[in-house]
């Protein structure tokens, strides 16, 4: 029978398991457009921490000399360029490690290079996208410590939480930043609120004072 300390730990494990099995790749089709044009391009987005290592996997179907040509653009949000592959055909792997906390956007664009004979040509997409742990060479791993199966899917259990608890102190730190930008905010527009109030009872002070001696000059009062 299981300890009842333990039975928690194997509850999670066996949650981290289940998510890893139900991960499938996302696959889609691409329509082949005449010349280049980035309105064409088709895009998956993710989200990334500094220093962490990516592996992109897609398997392009269709063959060279088809008429179409598939090329890849990796990049993220603040302007850095992972990669540019071009006429890609079957599997293609891009490695690399994340120079921001960003978003990055690896896109496809299909172009049409010569004469094709079905109406709307396209080439299939299978695309995979491993962040942090799941990018780990786990097998390379476990060959070259000698570990057991059980040992490597724990330390990879492992490296996993360590990234979940890293990704919500960085959440942490966030909310606590955004926290203190909106007590700033607020602070200054209490302070330009109080000042607005004190110029405009200031300046009906002077309207009122301004036409008492105006009227008094005029021997109205």
């Amino acid at each position: 029978m299981t300890p009842p300390a333990r039975q928690p730990f194997l509850v999670f494990t066996v949650l981290l398991t289940l998510l890893s099995t139900f991960a499938t790749a996302l696959k889609f089709d691409l329509l082949a457009h005449p010349g280049h044009s980035t309105k064409n391009e088709r895009c998956v987005r993710n989200f990334v921490n500094r220093d962490t290592l990516v592996v992109v996997t897609a398997t392009v179907g269709g063959s060279k000399g088809d008429g179409m040509v598939v090329n890849m653009h990796i990049k993220d949000a603040v302007g850095n360029d992972y990669g540019r592959p071009k006429d890609v055909v079957g599997e293609s792997r891009t490695v690399f490690t994340s120079l921001a906390d960003t978003a990055f956007d690896v896109c496809f664009e299909n172009t049409l290079s010569g004469r094709v004979s079905q109406n709307d040509p396209s080439r299939s997409i299978e695309l995979d996208i491993d962040i942090g742990a799941d990018a780990r060479d786990w097998a390379g791993l476990q060959a070259a410590e000698k570990l057991k199966p059980v040992d490597t899917e724990l330390r990879r259990i492992e490296a996993s939480v360590n990234e979940i608890v890293q990704e919500m102190e960085y959440l942490r730190m966030r909310e606590q930043k955004l926290r203190d930008t909106n007590e700033s905010t607020n602070e200054r527009v209490k302070w330009f609120s109080l000042g607005t109030m004190g110029v405009l009872v200031s300046l009906g002070g002077w309207q009122v004072v301004y036409l008492r001696a105006y009227f008094r000059s005029k021997h109205l009062i």
